[in-house]
């Protein structure tokens, strides 16, 4: 029998603690110059794709983590046209983004192509052939350097990365967050994920303590996903718009006028997202 072991939590946790799952079957594990890509299936939670060793997603829980990444700020925004996403390379982000029929062009950029290339052959649950879309513009290159070249501008951009690593550590650097600023139209919204604040405080409070000083709106809100372990995660929604008086009637309707079929995002979790306890809400600005 063999398992696989997650130790994403070993510094936080003084090495107490991981988690571990049952490996039927290794689908693919190979080494790019970037990472270690691993694919495996499991008896529970479906087929996993694992990145330097660290869950990214699963075919059982995706759909609460890209449901609340894509939806929140698309229905916040109220009329997104053009959507950048940063990493992404599972495609599920994509493929929820691309629910919304009046989004007319979305770029992807992901640095690693055999991310890519392996999720669409071994996760095509997940990314229920997104990449094949006419509305798609795939770019492989580093998103770093690309928002600091871009000259175009974008209604919404996520970015949908792995935690602070040597390949996507600069994601969560001021500069970064700068240039994604820059790349935003007006009443232009940047989503980003930063870890499960009880688990991962450090991630979160750096985001924080740098992105007040960029955005004049920034939030966060909480999405729970079951192999994101340790609480909800974090994923940070930032504007120099205020959209944290959005009308939940107003909500409500974007909702039923597009028809999303969704199995976690719905009007009231968009709304009750956005509080967080007490030990979360007091890492943040401080």
């Amino acid at each position: 029998m063999k398992w696989f072991e997650e130790r994403l939590y070993e510094d936080s946790a003084g090495g107490s603690y991981a988690q571990r799952f049952k490996i039927d079957r290794i689908l693919c594990d190979e080494v790019t110059k970037f990472q270690q890509i691993m694919i495996f299936e499991t008896p529970f939670f479906g087929r996993v794709l694992a990145l330097d060793g660290i869950i990214q997603t699963t075919e059982r829980d995706e759909f609460s983590y890209h449901e609340m990444l894509a939806h929140v700020p698309i229905m916040d925004h109220g009329n997104v046209k053009k959507v950048l996403i940063i990493g992404g390379g599972d495609g599920g982000v994509l493929k929820e983004v691309l629910k919304h029929k009046k989004i007319e062009r979305v770029t992807l950029v992901e640095i690693d192509a055999r991310v890519i290339e392996l999720c669409k052959l071994h996760l095509p649950s997940v990314n229920s052939g997104a990449f094949e879309s006419s509305r798609v513009d795939i770019l492989i290159e580093n998103g770093f350097d690309f928002v600091s070249t871009n000259r175009n501008l974008f209604d919404l951009i996520i970015v949908d990365s792995t935690d602070p690593s040597p390949s996507s550590k600069l994601l969560f650097s001021r500069k970064f967050f700068e240039s994604c600023q820059a790349c935003l139209a007006p009443k232009g919204i940047f989503v980003n994920q930063n870890g499960v604040p009880f688990l991962q405080s450090y991630q979160f409070k750096n985001t924080s303590d740098i992105i007040q000083h960029i955005f004049v709106y920034p939030r966060f809100y909480y999405v729970a996903v079951p192999t994101y372990v340790g609480g909800h995660m974090a994923l940070g929604h930032f504007s120099d718009s205020n959209y944290s008086n959005e009308d939940i009637d107003k909500i409500i309707r974007r909702f039923q006028q597009t028809e999303l079929d969704t199995c976690y995002y719905n009007p009231d979790i968009h709304q009750s997202a956005f509080a967080a306890p007490n030990f979360i809400s007091n890492l943040a600005y401080k």
